[in-house]
């Protein structure tokens, strides 16, 4: 492998300007709100009262500073990488050396998802996992999410976040890592796997990797039911993806002037995908929610975060006739999320060595179950080395 640029990093602390959060309290007070159909509560879109008690405590009750001093007790740097100004977090293995891991978030996450899982996964002794791997973790923020730059010109898709992630482990001295992901994370995960097979110990899923479709073959009964539910839930849940992959930058301008639009399209993603039985509050706390909005708030980056969908639109992952990953795979099945059968997955992942149908959980795993992942991550990963 060719010598790859060791750019030093520069340690990072975040520190949002008094004057943005004054600016964000004189918009909730402001906001417009529209009608409601009574009889509909969350079927047509976001709940309008449930709205209003959310952001009047982001008015009233909500502590951005609490939030921020307790993000940043994470060891948070930036790097440029290919002219890209990345954020991530780098913590190491409390009882040495650990399995490098990189663990990549997707849309309407961002790094604040894994905060409950990054001392699990470093230091599991301290957390009842005695004797479990310990892991030296990484969680970069997406091109266009939070700290990190925004691209200013096409093809940030999740391939080229792939080699931009191989690049930074590489600088952080890590020739040969393993990777974990969900949503656009697990895509970004999929193409480390297809692109650096190499440097890649394994690669864990709680998400299936964009529904990578291989051709050439015959599917089973299981996997033509999987394909229709897919289908179905395209139809009744899918219409923000499809205008995302399509004219993400006519939505940007509502989203990125009104924190009120913006907390309702994230929060409704947060209820639906996850398994609260309708109740948004049994799975995140409001301090949880508001704290992952207030980032897209501030670096008002809701625009250059949903262009990836765009971006994977003219550049899909794909597989040829016949084509597997050979890397080590493992997949984690929570609940609440739309899952391929095993035999959907082993089409794809040639070396499939861990399969959990797990007994609860929705799409933000590292969120809502952070227990039952990190567990998983580390008896895959453990059994690797």
């Amino acid at each position: 492998m060719s010598a790859i640029p060791n750019p030093q990093p520069t340690p990072f602390r975040i520190a949002i300007p008094e004057a943005d959060i004054v600016e964000l309290r004189q918009r909730l007070v402001r906001a417009r709100w529209p009608d409601h159909l009574e009889d509909t509560g969350w079927d047509t879109g976001t709940d309008l009262s449930y709205l209003k008690d959310l952001v009047e405590y982001w008015h009233d009750g909500f502590d951005w500073r609490a939030q921020e001093a307790r993000l940043n007790r994470l060891a948070h740097f930036t790097r440029n990488i290919d002219g890209h100004h990345i954020h991530y977090i780098h913590e190491r293995a409390r009882g040495g050396s650990g399995i490098p891991l990189i663990i990549t978030h997707g849309w309407p996450g961002s790094f604040v998802e894994m905060e409950k899982i990054i001392p699990l996964l470093t230091d599991p002794a301290s957390h009842g996992a005695i004797g479990a791997p310990s892991f030296d973790v990484v969680v970069p923020s997406l091109p266009g999410f939070g700290f990190s730059s925004r691209p200013h010109h096409t093809g940030m898709h999740c391939g080229a976040i792939a080699d931009l992630w191989a690049k930074l482990m590489a600088t952080l001295g890590y020739p040969r890592f393993a990777a974990q992901g969900g949503d656009w994370g697990a895509g970004v995960t999929m193409r480390l796997g297809q692109r650096h097979a190499g440097r890649i110990l394994g690669m864990h899923f709680n998400t299936q990797p964009a529904w990578v479709k291989p051709t050439g073959v015959a599917f089973t009964k299981a996997e033509k039911a999987a394909l229709a539910a897919e289908a179905k839930w395209n139809e009744e849940e899918n219409a923000y993806g499809h205008l995302q992959r399509t004219k993400p930058q006519t939505l940007a301008y509502g989203l990125t002037d009104s924190p009120v639009g913006l907390a309702a399209w994230i929060v409704e993603k947060f209820r639906a995908w996850s398994d609260c039985d309708g109740d948004i509050e049994k799975a995140f706390t409001r301090d949880e929610l508001l704290t992952n909005v207030s980032l897209y708030w501030f670096t008002a980056t809701i625009g250059s975060s949903i262009r990836i969908y765009r971006e994977e639109r003219f550049n899909p992952n794909e597989l040829k006739p016949g084509e597997m990953i050979a890397v080590p795979a493992a997949m984690a099945c929570f609940p609440k999320e739309l899952n391929p059968p095993r035999t959907y997955f082993e089409r794809m992942f040639g070396d499939l060595r861990r399969w959990t149908e797990m007994p609860r959980g929705g799409h933000f795993a590292a969120m809502e179950q952070p227990e039952l992942l990190s567990e998983d991550v580390r008896a895959f990963f453990g059994a690797l080395v």
